[in-house]
Protein backbone atom coordinates (compact mmCIF):
# COMPACT_ATOMS: atom_id res chain seq x y z
CA UNK A 1 0.00 0.00 0.00
CA UNK A 2 2.87 2.18 0.60
CA UNK A 3 4.48 1.60 -2.53
CA UNK A 4 1.62 2.18 -4.35
CA UNK A 5 1.02 5.99 -2.77
CA UNK A 6 4.76 6.33 -3.55
CA UNK A 7 4.39 6.10 -6.74
CA UNK A 8 1.41 7.98 -7.24
CA UNK A 9 2.98 11.02 -5.61
CA UNK A 10 5.97 10.99 -7.61
CA UNK A 11 4.04 10.23 -10.99
CA UNK A 12 2.62 13.49 -9.58
CA UNK A 13 5.83 15.27 -9.32
CA UNK A 14 7.36 14.23 -12.72
CA UNK A 15 4.87 15.17 -15.03
CA UNK A 16 5.73 17.92 -17.56
CA UNK A 17 4.80 21.07 -17.47
CA UNK A 18 2.07 23.06 -19.31
CA UNK A 19 3.43 24.78 -22.77
CA UNK A 20 2.51 28.26 -22.66
CA UNK A 21 0.63 29.19 -26.34
CA UNK A 22 3.34 30.36 -28.32
CA UNK A 23 0.79 33.22 -30.06
CA UNK A 24 -0.34 34.67 -26.62
CA UNK A 25 3.36 34.57 -25.85
CA UNK A 26 4.29 36.69 -28.71
CA UNK A 27 0.97 39.26 -28.14
CA UNK A 28 0.51 39.68 -24.39
CA UNK A 29 3.27 41.00 -21.78
CA UNK A 30 2.56 42.12 -18.06
CA UNK A 31 2.95 45.09 -16.36
CA UNK A 32 4.59 45.34 -12.98
CA UNK A 33 1.56 45.77 -11.54
CA UNK A 34 -0.18 42.66 -13.12
CA UNK A 35 -2.17 44.10 -15.85
CA UNK A 36 -1.71 42.70 -19.28
CA UNK A 37 -0.20 45.11 -22.28
CA UNK A 38 -1.37 44.53 -25.73
CA UNK A 39 -1.47 46.16 -29.17
CA UNK A 40 -3.64 47.94 -31.21
CA UNK A 41 -5.22 46.62 -34.56
CA UNK A 42 -5.43 48.06 -37.84
CA UNK A 43 -1.85 50.21 -37.52
CA UNK A 44 0.17 47.90 -40.39
CA UNK A 45 -1.27 48.96 -43.71
CA UNK A 46 -3.80 51.24 -45.57
CA UNK A 47 -2.78 54.16 -43.13
CA UNK A 48 -3.51 56.60 -46.09
CA UNK A 49 -7.12 57.12 -45.37
CA UNK A 50 -6.57 56.96 -41.72
CA UNK A 51 -6.36 60.32 -39.86
CA UNK A 52 -2.97 61.54 -37.85
CA UNK A 53 -4.70 61.47 -34.99
CA UNK A 54 -6.53 57.73 -35.12
CA UNK A 55 -2.69 56.81 -36.06
CA UNK A 56 -1.16 57.99 -33.54
CA UNK A 57 -3.12 56.76 -31.34
CA UNK A 58 -3.07 52.78 -32.63
CA UNK A 59 0.87 53.37 -32.23
CA UNK A 60 0.25 53.09 -28.41
CA UNK A 61 -0.15 50.46 -26.54
CA UNK A 62 -3.64 49.30 -24.46
CA UNK A 63 -4.52 47.16 -22.05
CA UNK A 64 -6.84 44.06 -22.10
CA UNK A 65 -9.95 44.53 -20.43
CA UNK A 66 -10.59 42.98 -17.30
CA UNK A 67 -12.74 40.40 -18.78
CA UNK A 68 -10.58 38.77 -20.89
CA UNK A 69 -8.07 38.45 -18.20
CA UNK A 70 -8.66 35.38 -17.27
CA UNK A 71 -8.04 33.63 -20.47
CA UNK A 72 -4.84 35.75 -21.48
CA UNK A 73 -3.45 34.37 -18.09
CA UNK A 74 -4.74 30.81 -19.11
CA UNK A 75 -3.17 31.22 -22.56
CA UNK A 76 0.06 32.42 -20.94
CA UNK A 77 -0.47 29.73 -18.00
CA UNK A 78 0.33 32.20 -15.18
Amino acid sequence: MRAVLYLINYSIRIMPKMKTISGAKKRFSLTGTGKIKRKHAFHSHILTKKSNKRKRRLMKTGLIDVSNEKQVLAMLRK
